[in-house]
């Protein structure tokens, strides 16, 4: 088997973060919480179910994200496949194994979990959530001919096709950056339905007026810059 790792930002997720890691395959080598200055019990519920704990006081998911990314790149055995995976337990961490499959028997370099109309439980996404999908993902087929269909946080990639995306941004705008640099490596990528339900708590981005506008304005602005170097 390949080495798994699973990187897990996580804001204020005290009450999914333990389930989430609960209920993640055994096939994963290490679980990485990033705490991203919560100010409940994430970190300890995250380390009493077994995961790495690391810090990082930067509120923002790319802050979270490059910080797993940092730690991963120190470590004397470098992992062949990164998951990438939300703490509020609104995807089913058991799908894991689907994500992988098509990396490790098909050498796909990126999946993404969709969040399909079919598999998701009702309300679980907010009508912002889904415009926001629907708009970029049809500006990336406008403007890049890509096949997306949503920007899920829930993916897998090869370790090595992360590096050479040269990851960046600090905020919102992190899985999109992801799926653009992957049409401009032309990197293999494949989408895989997962199921999807309404999250533990509360969204800090849908959730909010101001947190809509912001990620919509992030994930457009990568969009348009794309557009602009091609």
């Amino acid at each position: 088997m390949p080495i798994i790792k699973v990187i897990i930002p996580a804001y204020n997720e005290g009450n999914s973060i333990a389930n989430v890691i609960n209920d993640i395959p055994e096939i994963v080598d290490e679980v990485i919480v990033i705490n991203n200055n919560s100010t409940d019990d994430t970190a300890k519920n995250a380390k009493n179910a077994g995961a790495t704990v690391l810090t990082e006081t930067n509120k923002g998911y790319g802050f979270a994200c490059l910080k797993g990314m940092d730690y991963i790149s120190n470590l004397p055995k470098k992992p062949d496949i990164i998951v990438f995976l939300d703490g509020d337990y609104s995807d089913y961490p058991e799908e894991l194994s689907k994500l992988i499959k098509p990396i490790i028997e098909d050498d796909i370099d990126l999946v993404i979990g969709a969040r399909i109309k079919a598999s998701r439980e009702s309300n679980s996404m907010t009508p912002q959530q889904v415009f926001g999908n629907w708009l970029a993902t049809f500006l990336m087929k406008l403007l890049y001919q890509a096949r997306f269909t949503d920007l899920g946080p829930f993916r897998a990639i090869k370790y090595q096709k992360l590096l050479i995306l040269q990851m960046q941004d600090k905020t919102y705008g992190w899985t999109v950056e992801m799926q653009l640099k992957a049409l401009k490596q032309k990197l293999s990528y494949i989408e895989i339905p997962v199921k999807y339900r309404q999250r533990i708590g509360v969204s800090k981005v849908s959730g909010t007026i101001k947190g809509s506008i912001f990620a919509g304005f992030v994930i457009l602005g990568w969009i348009f810059k794309y557009s602009i170097k091609k």
